[in-house]
């Protein structure tokens, strides 16, 4: 974290971005909503830097000099500034407070400069954040809140404050997908609720390691129901009460625990065998496969759970009454069926399941969950299911480029012909091939690291058959690769494209890998 002044009143920091010399760094999305914000705010020192837009007052070497000259107050920069840039160096080096574009909107908001504060409910994580975000605004649109998609997904938070101003719609929720890029600037951030999916080695070179860019994405578990997620020992080990009171600034005692997790074998006596540790809070949860036992671990503060038992996702409700010396119950509310959530299979659901939570933990109905899960599909690329013919099911989830996406789109699955291969830039897929080879059918690999995936899948199952597409034209490779994954397919096999690797070797973008996989799909099994 870079160590610069913060900004912690509201109202002190809206009165530095109306009345003080204000730097914007970057004129991107994120930028663009911050300046529309200050101008809505009658801010009346703006400047923006940047190099490649006429948004730009200065370039990005004369706001240098300027930084390092002592004019400006505050920097809000645009997330994908890392705090090595020399603009960001220059700035903490003179101790003016850094700030990005998701604390800037927080800020504005607690302060209401745009009428009353609004809920907002946060959602980071490596992998799932866009579809969890998604079906958690679904949801509470279908409780009939006034609920908004912002930041990664849909619009700047900083735009979506000042809508009324513009005559569209006022929203009272804000669902955030938030990167690690903007937790890090994003000292006081405090939603209502927040969730960390899963954490996986990403983005090293921005946060110089694991461990920094990992305490990036914890920042959203300083709000009220923190989210975590059982199944994610990285996630898990912010859970520690001692580590999250230190390292995030609340008492443990305070604590309001939520945690999500997936899975059908959760039983509903878990509950009770987390003891009376359970009773010191209060809160709303999810959990899942190995639920018993993560309680018996002893994450204490545990009450509200959400999972998933036998055909449907379930909250248990841990009681507070021991004072009659008997262990109080745990009640169980049914939220919605597992069939039919978009994406299919694991993944799906945990998104599913951590949305619930979140959903329960601001109050919004079961009734409107189920109402939500039953009509949301998941957008393009991420598990969507593009083709079903003679009993075969073909998923895009081109958007899986990493192996722990990959591990996501392919565990707990069977007879799936799966589709892999691209730029691993490094990644490792032995631990990718050890979780899910049970459920794999046949392996298809094509783009420049196709070999490695051969050869891991080769060693850690030597039976499972192995097709390689040689071809680098990426038309003429997708062609091949959907042939050989339809010449191995067979009625209640699943073809999913799920690469664990980025796809720049042979198309523009992992979405033209995943068109070209659903035009093929057509095509070829129509023939």
């Amino acid at each position: 974290m870079t160590n610069t002044p913060t900004l912690s009143d509201p109202h002190h920091a809206v009165d530095v971005m109306r009345r003080r010399p204000v730097l914007v760094a970057g004129a991107g999305v994120a930028g663009r909503g911050v300046i529309a914000m200050l101008k809505a705010l009658d801010a009346q020192q703006v400047t923006v830097a940047d190099d490649h837009s006429d948004l730009a007052h200065v370039t990005v070497e004369e706001a240098i000099a300027k930084v390092k000259d002592g004019q400006f107050d505050l920097v809000i920069t645009s997330p994908g500034w890392a705090p090595t840039s020399p603009l960001l160096v220059a700035a903490a080096d003179r101790g003016v407070p850094i700030i990005g574009d998701i604390e800037a909107a927080w800020l504005t908001d607690r302060a209401e400069a745009f009428g009353p504060a609004r809920t907002w409910a946060a959602i980071t994580g490596t992998n799932g954040k866009t579809t969890t975000t998604a079906m958690l605004t679904a949801m509470c649109v279908a409780d009939g809140r006034a609920a908004m998609a912002v930041g990664n997904i849909g619009v700047s938070p900083a735009l979506a404050l000042t809508a009324e101003l513009r005559g569209e719609p006022r929203a009272d929720i804000l669902v955030a997908e938030v990167s690690s890029f903007q937790l890090h600037w994003a000292p006081t951030f405090t939603p209502e609720v927040g969730c960390v999916l899963n954490i996986a080695e990403d983005h090293l070179d921005w946060h110089g390691d694991f461990a920094g860019y990992a305490a990036d994405k914890a920042r959203v578990l300083r709000a009220d129901y923190p989210v975590f997620s059982l199944d994610d020992a990285h996630v898990m080990s912010f859970y520690e009460p001692h580590r999250v009171a230190n390292a995030l600034g609340f008492t443990a005692g305070d604590l309001r625990q939520v945690v999500t997790s997936f899975d059908s074998e959760v039983a509903a006596d878990a509950v009770p065998a987390a003891g009376d540790n359970m009773n010191r809070t209060s809160g709303t949860g999810v959990a899942a496969r190995d639920g018993a036992t993560s309680f018996d671990r002893g994450y204490a503060g545990l009450r509200r759970v959400v999972g998933v038992s036998g055909d449907n996702i379930v909250m248990w409700e841990r009681g507070h009454d021991t004072s009659h010396g008997t262990e109080p119950s745990a009640s169980e509310r049914e939220l919605a069926p597992v069939a039919g959530i978009s994406p299919p299979g694991p993944a799906g659901i945990a998104d599913a399941s951590a949305a619930a939570a979140m959903a329960c933990a601001i109050g919004v109905s079961p009734a409107a969950i189920a109402q939500a899960l039953s009509t949301f599909r998941v957008q393009a690329h991420r598990g969507q299911v593009v083709y079903q013919h003679d009993g075969v099911t073909w998923v895009d989830n081109s958007k899986a480029t990493n192996p722990h996406a990959a591990v996501g789109a392919l565990r707990g699955q069977r007879n799936v012909i799966w589709v892999a291969g691209g730029q691993l830039k490094g990644a490792s897929v032995v631990e990718l091939i050890e979780e899910t080879k049970d459920g794999i059918k046949a392996l298809v690999a094509l783009g420049v690291d196709r070999q490695k995936f051969a050869d891991e899948m080769r060693a850690q199952a030597p039976e499972t058959p192995v097709t390689l597409v040689d071809t680098t034209d990426p038309d003429k490779a997708m062609e091949e690769v959907v042939r050989a994954c339809a010449d191995y397919a067979e009625s209640g096999d699943t073809v999913v494209l799920a690469p664990a690797a980025a796809s720049l070797d042979m198309y523009t973008g992992m979405a033209q890998r995943g068109d070209l996989f659903a035009q093929y799909a057509v095509q070829v099994e129509l023939r």
